[in-house]
């Protein structure tokens, strides 16, 4: 069986292998053929052209016929194709596959019906959501700014961490692109410095910030501030620069670009919120 297989990948590599000479052959041929037309080298000229070309042409029309459909082909590729390119550049860039595969209009306008795959319910919040990554991909938002940033109001088990992660896994493929940070680890006023990291001197300044640094590994990304009720008003502060400007300077002085995320934070806290409010849910879309 072993030897079976080796065999047929040589054969394989030998037909590779021919196919490829043969058609570097007929590179070189029409080389030749233009430079003897333009020395008026009539004779020879057509010897190529009528001659020896259409012999190696039909050669490597037969190799490839031979080949067209079968499982070889499908094996052992001798031309770089879209998916190749796509999987390189994704690798160097971080951006997913997917996101340069498939048209943008196209995953856009099926925003909703994906979102609604894992979210059950909450119409008018991915319907919001749908809208606002929408506006900001067709050039109507702020380009130096995140494509959204959302306040998810509700108890628990209502979908907002759910929803998150879904948009995770619909704009960048993968649930691995959610940056989760729970903001009561954020209560005390020294611990905020944890979000962009340690000033130099103090305990901490290699680690890098708890955000800034997530977001410098993976500058597409969903960020969820989970119960962001919890957080220091000193917070709120940190992250003015982030909603007005796209971006944030850590410790170590980088500036880390969060104009490919979504930013999203989440309360369980309703009934605390002003009666304008609770009576009238628009108020608070934005």
């Amino acid at each position: 069986m072993k030897s079976g297989r080796q065999k047929r990948r040589r054969c394989r590599a030998a037909r590779t292998s021919r196919k490829r000479s043969t058609s570097s052959e007929i590179d070189k041929l029409k080389v030749e053929l233009t430079r003897l037309q333009r020395e008026g080298k009539l004779d020879k000229a057509a010897e190529l052209q009528y001659g020896r070309l259409p012999q190696l042409e039909a050669q490597l029309k037969a190799a490839e016929k031979s080949t067209q459909g079968g499982q070889e082909n499908r094996l052992l590729r001798t031309q770089v194709g879209v998916e190749e390119i796509a999987e390189v550049v994704s690798r160097a860039t971080g951006i997913p596959v997917a996101k340069m595969m498939q048209g943008e209009r196209e995953k856009l306008l099926q925003m909703e019906q994906r979102l609604h795959q894992r979210v059950v319910g909450q119409d008018e919040a991915v319907r919001l959501v749908a809208d606002a990554i929408r506006r900001s991909r067709a050039g109507l938002a702020d380009p130096n700014r995140p494509y959204g940033s959302f306040l998810f109001l509700g108890p628990t088990g209502v979908g907002k961490t759910e929803l998150c992660k879904a948009l995770a896994g619909f704009l960048f493929d993968s649930e691995e692109h959610l940056v989760r940070i729970d903001m009561s680890e954020f209560m005390e006023k020294h611990s905020v410095s944890r979000l962009i990291g340690a000033p130099p001197g103090y305990v901490g300044y290699e680690e890098g910030g708890h955000l800034t640094e997530a977001v410098r590994r993976k500058p597409y990304s969903v960020i969820l501030l989970d119960e962001i009720e919890k957080a220091h008003p000193d917070v709120f502060n940190v992250l003015l620069q982030v909603l007005d400007d796209g971006r944030m300077t850590d410790g170590h002085g980088r500036t880390v670009d969060f104009k490919n995320t979504v930013i999203v934070m989440t309360s369980n806290l309703r009934d605390d919120l002003e009666p304008r409010f609770a009576d009238d849910p628009a108020n608070v879309r934005r």
